[in-house]
């Protein structure tokens, strides 16, 4: 799969970061329907500030996943809360089935959340590049 254009860099404050990283929280997730209605889902998730992706496994027959296989580049929306905390990633959702890129989405939740993702046959990850990030108290 070709790599997509990425948006310049974002501005991401040290305790933004902090708060990404830190306890292993859920998040909401919102990819839009092909009908435009939003689709949101509670999921675990990961962020790697150096590529300024954040990451969700998932499986191919999912609702989220099969939005963004029918539109692809379509915008997304992975935003953190923990009571008047919250952090919101906007930017564009991929589907990314590579091997390799699959296992590091992988790798990265286990460290996370200190155990490793289900493995079903057709688990994807979904890489979301990241061009906005909007906070409170974080």
């Amino acid at each position: 799969m070709p790599s997509m254009p990425r948006p310049e860099a974002v501005t991401v404050p040290d305790s933004v970061q902090a708060f990404l990283t830190g306890t292993a929280l859920v998040a909401a997730f919102t990819t839009m329907r092909p009908d435009g209605t939003p689709h949101v889902a509670p999921v675990r998730f990961t962020w790697d500030a150096d590529a300024q992706l954040a990451r969700v496994m998932t499986v191919r027959s999912s609702r989220k996943a099969r939005n963004l296989l029918a539109t692809p580049g379509a915008p997304v929306a992975l935003c953190q809360v923990d009571g008047f905390r919250w952090v919101t990633l906007e930017g564009t959702g991929t589907v990314v089935t590579d091997p390799e890129r699959v296992a590091l989405g992988a790798r990265l939740y286990a460290k996370r959340y200190w155990s490793a993702p289900p493995t079903p046959s057709d688990r994807v990850v979904i890489e979301i590049a990241v061009d906005r990030v909007l906070s409170l108290n974080a």
